[in-house]
């Protein structure tokens, strides 16, 4: 009977782990979206926007780290669109990227199906879209990635999760606002802040009395940094683009533009309505936007005028971002500690310098990095990297330091070798905030200053703690610099997050290149790869 019951039990053991490889693959979501234009009126005048499923913001995405997107986009505009995923990694998959340098534009009429995998993620996102100024129509929403549930998060679970997508807007329609750029000149100042997707007190947020809650705060503006606080109520800071962070207490925060984080509230205020705002940061003309913090047993409406918040002070918000360090202790999107990686100790293979400015050149409006102002080519360089297609883009048409001369067109794109492990100093000698975000990769902030960055700047950089994302600012007159593994073959996007910048020059690409050839480095074209350009007519790959 021994012998039986040995053999039942081996035999059920090898039964359960069968069935577990067999349904051993990262789970699937599937998303169908159809994109089209619509009245929409969030500052009380009537616009064009682009909506998604109807909808503006569009949908959220909710998923779980390693998990597998499937999202259909059928273009029902009149002009070619893509959708691009701010954070998202795109872990050996840079065909998925969703900017004109990786992808051909979804044709009007058409659609086009993304296989997306959040490999390893946690945190706060947004996706948006990359093409032709739409992004100051809409397009946009939110992206939330769980932990897995075995997982150890360093807080209790909150008792609700509350997505903001802030930023500034203009009345304007998007193809107004893009010849006004096309014609060589910079955007009007915005004509207000919206939070998601409405003016001041278009949206409440319910909460109950005692009990804690998380905002996911994201800037999805166009040009301004904005500053977040709640009316009477502390933030705890808990997150910022997928890393933990140290807890610390805030009582409003800078977010710039492209930036997402993560802080609790805990609604422990006697029981009324209170105010969140937002409003802009180093600007001369400060613009504001409310929303309505409701307390579920609210004894009265919001009382008193909202909080005022910085305005343009530098050293304010320099301080508050020196003071976002990671939480060494708390697993990431895997069971290891955040501070097991030492990025500190690792030895840098390659210093970049990468130095903003605002050339006139045959007489427009044009912004650049390295004295190069970026134009597209009539293929997208991951393509004609693929198909080995000459004369779309030279490697090293970019220099790794400024030149110091005047500005000149140029599809820019910089070589750089997997694996290795490279120093970003982000310059920015202009008067006004910078934002950079780099596709594919997220980067350590180890510092940042006033002045003219040296190489004995580096005895201030923090080797122990600082935050890893993916988009950081740069302050007038000052430097930020990053330590950033390449540890992610493609072609990435490094751009400015100010849309009237990037639109008119203000971004790169960094070609991440492995000799090896093989899928454990990058993942093969995908079969439905749209083919544009030189490359139209041929062929992606059979299976």
């Amino acid at each position: 009977m021994g012998d039986y019951k040995r053999s039942l039990c081996w035999f059920m053991f090898v039964l359960i782990l069968c069935v577990t490889c067999i349904n051993g693959e990262d789970p699937y979501r599937f998303y169908t979206w159809n994109v089209t234009y619509g009245d929409i009126y969030p500052l009380g005048v009537k616009q064009q926007g682009i909506l998604i499923n109807g909808q503006f913001p569009g949908p959220q995405i909710d998923t779980v780290t390693n998990e597998n997107l499937i999202i259909s986009v059928f273009n029902s505009l009149d002009e070619p669109f893509l959708l691009s995923w701010n954070g998202v990694q795109q872990r050996r998959n840079s065909w998925q990227d969703g900017v004109y340098g990786t992808n051909c534009p979804i044709p009007p009429g058409k659609n086009f199906t993304y296989v997306l995998q959040v490999k390893d993620q946690i945190g706060t996102y947004f996706y948006f879209p990359s093409l032709a100024l739409h992004k100051a129509a809409g397009g946009f929403g939110g992206i939330k990635v769980a932990s897995r549930s075995v997982i150890p998060v360093p807080f209790p679970p909150p008792a609700g999760d509350y997505t903001i997508l802030a930023g500034d807007w203009f009345k304007q329609n998007h193809t107004n606002l893009r010849a006004i750029l096309d014609a060589g000149n910079d955007l009007p100042f915005p004509d207000g802040l919206l939070i998601n997707g409405r003016g001041s007190n278009g949206f409440t947020f319910t909460v109950d009395q005692g009990k804690t809650y998380r905002f996911r705060i994201s800037n999805v503006g166009l040009t301004s940094s904005i500053n977040f606080r709640i009316q009477g109520h502390k933030m705890l800071l808990v997150e910022v683009e997928g890393t933990h962070t140290l807890q610390n207490t805030y009582s409003s925060l800078d977010v710039h533009l492209g930036q997402s984080y993560s802080v609790l509230v805990t609604a422990d205020q006697p029981a009324q309505d209170y105010y969140i705002v937002v409003s802009t940061r180093f600007t001369s003309q400060v613009l504001s936007a409310t929303s309505i913090l409701h307390y579920s047993n609210s004894a009265g409406s919001v009382s008193g005028p909202p909080p005022a918040g910085p305005t343009t002070q530098i050293d304010w918000s320099l301080n508050q971002a020196r003071s976002i360090r990671q939480n060494l202790t708390a697993s990431g999107p895997r069971p290891n500690p955040q501070g097991s990686y030492h990025y500190g100790l690792i030895n840098t293979t390659r210093t970049i310098r990468l130095a903003n400015s605002a050339p006139v050149i045959n007489g427009k409006q044009r912004y650049a990095v390295n004295s190069v102002s970026f134009i597209p080519g009539d293929t997208p360089l991951k393509l004609a990297d693929y198909f080995k297609i000459s004369g779309v883009f030279s490697l090293g048409s970019i220099s790794d330091s400024p030149t110091g001369g005047g500005g000149y067109l140029q599809t820019s794109v910089m070589a750089a070798d997997f694996r290795s492990y490279v120093e970003i100093v982000f310059e920015n000698s202009e008067d006004t905030v910078q934002s950079w975000h780099i596709d594919g990769h997220i980067f350590f902030v180890v510092g940042m200053d006033g002045g003219q960055w040296t190489p004995a700047s580096r005895l201030s950089y923090n080797l122990r703690d600082t935050i890893s994302r993916c988009t950081t600012q740069v302050y007038p007159k000052s430097w930020t610099a990053v330590y950033m593994p390449l540890d992610n073959v493609g072609m990435w996007n490094i751009r400015s997050e100010n849309w009237a910048r990037q639109y008119l020059g203000q971004q790169l690409y960094l070609r991440v290149y492995s000799p090896a050839n093989s899928w454990r480095d990058e993942y093969p074209i995908p079969k439905n790869a749209l083919l544009c350009g030189r490359a139209a007519g041929r062929s992606t790959r059979p299976l």
